[in-house]
């Protein structure tokens, strides 16, 4: 029933309760939140994205960015071309290769249908195209015939200075506020868009167009395009095996800051990319395995890492810190980077101090409702497109998520183990003191002892867990259940959170007072925890959390696992989670499911409730390998690896949850990032998994468990405790040892 009777025998309307689903403080007006503006197209399965810092371009696989779909070149959240389309004669042209060259660069080779004036195969196109502060893109257009030919090549341009927010979902109209120009030696075109606080500018400029002999050494000709609206056009004359050569350059501009490529060309880079990469090889430890398998997707791990470093400056301080995946996610995160930074830490540290730096840095200091702000509290994800700086976002930063405060402490306290530096950490004791307060206070709405979420901004998430879908925490039978919820998995992280910063407070600062304090009240969280979210039902299990009024929610989710890996688990429950997670309904044969496939709402290609998520599983194998059951661990490392070969060895963001006899090869979820961080990240914390390593009292320990599949490894080059080490395991033997400095 939607009433209920009041005085006098007048229906008055039910009470309203949030769900995540509906999550804003106050009700919407009708037909608040409903969109009418069309859906974005999307590029498919074979679109190419190339990035550099927080500047990339994503296209169809022809090199093309059709207006109205998800393409263009974004720069700090904003669209600055969404539309870029190469025309021969009028028709598009015909794919014949295309790859990206590194992360921030691709190569697209191209011929021509049959025409009005030429026949198919005439001529051969290669696009070569560079992303930077703006984009660079080459043209060179060939004759293959023996023959002259005369064509018409038309560049389509467009910007419609979208808001990445709207990219996805639906974009506002803009176009009576964009003015387009021609420069003065009408050899560039301007999109200018302009609202009060906020102004944005594309600039595409020639420059250079040339027809150049077959070995395109020796110009032949000029051939200056001309501009009509706002498509560049060459109307060519090419002799026999001679070519058109063209460079497009694209600059952009946010309000008094212009950036535009620093490359005049190819293979004239500044800074080249293959340097930088270089120097972040030269960092990371030397890994081998006799398991090929194993080695490609580390390698690729590696530099997918690289391409997603992000980097700056703040408070006398450099920082690198990974962010969250291309395309969607090129910015800071609070959970992903913080996840990211742990499966990385023992392959490069320094992604962990930033990921500490920053974040401490832009911690909570107030409370502001639309920000999801709270003192204390680590945020979720900053923007800096249109929409946020104008405060119809609130991505400023924004707070809504309940799980990254305590990860943060992990982190720290795991950098700390790793790495020895007390001064790093007795730096940020402030922070660290905010941040208990926080999960005590503000964590815990109601003073059940227990984290909940629940926004208090209309623009706020429903969801504010690692699965921030709308239906990403559901009953078994389907429903969505009602405001503030806590899950399982953050009662986890703050339980093995409390134990870290007793250590911390009693190793650096001798306050055993507050050792003691938090060590008492991880205890009584344990406690009460293995009480409230445990479940006889089904064999046993963990439910994946308490809703509103404190019932069980319970669903079967592979959040089981990250209960392992904080150590709230007893050992006589461990062996029930771990037959659990390596079930029918929880394991496909690829991967753990995020969803078990016995629960109503499970989806194989439903976002949270059913896909398989490789930074999921690589928490869920460490949590096995931490209780002690490797075998299983393995088992869920080595499908992973093996997923990954069918995707160039890079595990993308998620793939389908189908059984693996059924898809035979894993189905990628619609439209997953790749490469995403903390999927980038996850062959690191399998490997770790298999090695059993960890630092523990200024030790670096080893307890190997290789699989036979695997074979040895070795690794060189590991930075830790201030010393270099050498690694070699293979099955349950190892070694590990600090390296031999050469004599100076």
């Amino acid at each position: 029933m939607s009433a209920t009777s009041g005085a006098g025998g007048e229906m008055a309307p039910a009470e309203r309760r949030p769900t995540p689903l509906d999550p804003y403080p106050q009700p919407r007006a009708a037909g608040a939140g409903e969109d009418e503006r069309p859906r974005p197209i999307e590029l498919g399965p074979d679109a190419i994205a190339v990035l550099e810092g927080r500047t990339f371009m994503f296209s169809d696989a022809r090199g093309d960015v059709v207006p109205g779909s998800v393409g263009g070149l974004v720069h700090e959240d904003t669209r600055f071309v969404s539309r870029w389309e190469l025309r021969l004669d009028g028709r598009p042209l015909l794919l014949l290769k295309a790859d990206p060259i590194a992360y921030d660069s691709a190569a697209f080779f191209l011929t021509n249908p049959d025409t009005s004036r030429l026949r198919a195969h005439s001529v051969a196109v290669r696009r070569l195209r560079l992303v930077s502060d703006g984009a660079l893109e080459q043209l060179a257009v060939y004759n293959t015939s023996s023959e002259p030919i005369s064509c018409e090549l038309r560049l389509r341009c467009g910007a419609d200075f979208a808001d990445l927010f709207e990219i996805k979902s639906g974009v506002r109209d803009r176009s009576a506020r964009i003015v387009v120009s021609v420069g003065a030696g009408r050899d560039s075109l301007r999109f200018r868009y302009q609202v009060p606080g906020f102004l944005a500018e594309t600039t595409i400029r020639i420059e250079r167009s040339e027809i150049v002999d077959g070995a395109m050494e020796h110009v032949v000709a000029a051939a200056r395009p001309r501009i009509r609206g706002t498509d560049v056009v060459w109307t060519l004359e090419l002799p026999p095996r001679c070519s058109l050569l063209t460079l497009v350059k694209v600059a952009v501009r946010v309000n008094n800051v212009t950036f535009e490529p620093v490359a005049e060309g190819f293979g004239a880079r500044h800074e080249p990319v293959d340097r930088r990469l270089s120097g972040w090889l030269e960092r990371v430890p030397d890994f081998e395995a006799e398991s090929t398998l194993l080695t490609s997707v580390f390698r690729q791990s590696v530099v997918d890492l690289a391409a997603l470093r992000v980097t700056g400056d703040l408070l006398g301080e450099s920082y690198v810190l990974p962010a969250a995946g291309l395309p969607w996610f090129m910015t800071l995160f609070g959970r992903d980077t913080l996840i990211t930074s742990l499966q990385t830490l023992w392959v490069g540290a320094g992604l962990a101090r930033g990921a500490l730096h920053l974040l401490g840095a832009l911690q909570g200091t107030q409370v502001d409702e639309f920000r999801d702000e709270e003192p204390g509290k680590i945020l979720h994800e900053v923007r800096s497109g249109e929409l946020t700086r104008l405060g119809e976002k609130p991505h400023s930063p924004y707070y809504g998520t309940a799980d990254a405060t305590p990860l943060w402490l992990i982190l720290l306290s795991e950098y700390w183990r790793f790495t020895g530096q007390d001064a790093f950490v007795l730096a940020r004791w402030d922070k660290i003191a905010a941040a208990l307060a926080w999960i005590d206070s503000y964590g815990d709405r109601d003073g059940d002892g227990y984290v909940e979420y629940q926004t208090r901004s209309r623009e706020g998430l429903g969801n504010q867990c690692w699965k921030d879908s709308w239906d990403g925490v559901q009953f078994a039978d389907g429903t969505i259940p009602h405001l503030p919820i806590a899950t399982a998995e953050i009662q986890g992280y703050v339980y093995d959170a409390k134990l870290r910063v007793a250590e911390l407070a009693r190793r650096l600062r001798g306050d055993v007072p507050l050792a003691e304090r938090l060590e008492r009240e991880a205890e009584d969280l344990y406690v009460r925890f293995n009480d409230d979210f445990w479940s006889d039902e089904r064999g046993g299990y963990y439910v994946v959390g308490l809703d509103g009024d404190k019932r069980q929610i319970d669903s079967m989710t592979s959040n089981m696992g990250h209960l392992l890996w904080s150590g709230i688990v007893p050992a006589e429950r461990a062996r029930l989670v771990a037959r659990q997670l390596m079930s029918e309904a929880m394991f496909s044969g690829w991967g753990v499911r995020t969803l078990s496939s016995d629960d109503r709402g499970y989806n194989p290609i439903g976002y949270h409730i059913g896909t398989i998520w490789p930074h999921d599983n690589s928490i869920v194998a460490l949590g096995l390998a931490c209780a002690g059951f490797r075998d299983e661990a393995n088992r869920i490392s080595l499908a992973q690896l093996e997923a990954a070969a069918f995707s160039g060895y890079r595990l993308p963001e998620a793939f389908a949850g189908f059984e693996r006899w059924v898809s035979r090869f894993p189905v990628p979820y619609p439209t997953a990032c790749s490469p995403q961080a903390w999927a980038t990240a996850a062959p690191f914390a399998f490997v770790q998994a298999m090695l059993g390593l960890e630092t523990r009292d200024g030790e670096l320990r080893l307890d190997p468990h290789v699989p036979e599949e695997i074979g040895r490894i070795r690794i060189r080059r590991l930075h830790a405790l201030g010393s270099e080490w050498e690694i070699a395991a293979a099955g349950s033997e190892g070694e590990v040892r600090r390296a031999e400095r050469e004599p100076a």
